[in-house]
């Protein structure tokens, strides 16, 4: 009988250094920058054994959000068009969103809540994030939960 995993998220300094090297090592290879497994592993100076012994279970927390619901919070300026926009940003980055919740602004600005389905998302969540909060018109884009 297989066991159910445990999971903890714990800070990238706490971490022994080849787990550090191995989440490098699959970067590198995701973004192109290395072509193979042995070339990654050169590049940041682990052995092939130990990156395949761990590949699978080192994963950047932004890469955990990948295939799941999410809901972010965002304070916007009250501004003719910036909702719509921002969809922009979901549709560029292909995260379908499931809801969208707004108040009536007050003193210029509202709260957007948004759930979205990021299983197809062709970027990192904090890149999308990124991409959110240096928008023209957002004060603030943070993500409660998922």
């Amino acid at each position: 009988m297989a066991t159910k995993p445990k999971y903890y998220l714990v800070e990238a300094s706490a971490l022994p250094e080849v787990f550090l090297k191995v989440a490098e090592a699959k970067r590198l290879l995701s973004t192109g920058e290395a072509s193979t497994v042995n070339e990654a592993t050169r590049m940041t100076d682990i052995s092939r054994s130990a990156f395949y012994k761990y590949r699978d279970a080192v994963l950047p927390f932004q890469n955990m959000m990948t295939g799941r619901v999410i809901t972010l919070q965002l304070l916007l300026h009250d501004e003719v068009g910036l909702l719509s926009e921002l969809l922009d940003v979901f549709a560029d980055t292909n995260v379908n969103i499931l809801t969208i919740n707004s108040i009536v602004p007050t003193n210029g600005t509202a709260v957007v809540t948004i759930s979205a389905d990021t299983m197809e998302i062709n970027t990192t969540l904090d890149e999308m994030l990124h991409m959110l909060r240096t928008f023209k018109g957002v004060v603030k884009a943070e993500v409660l939960a998922g």
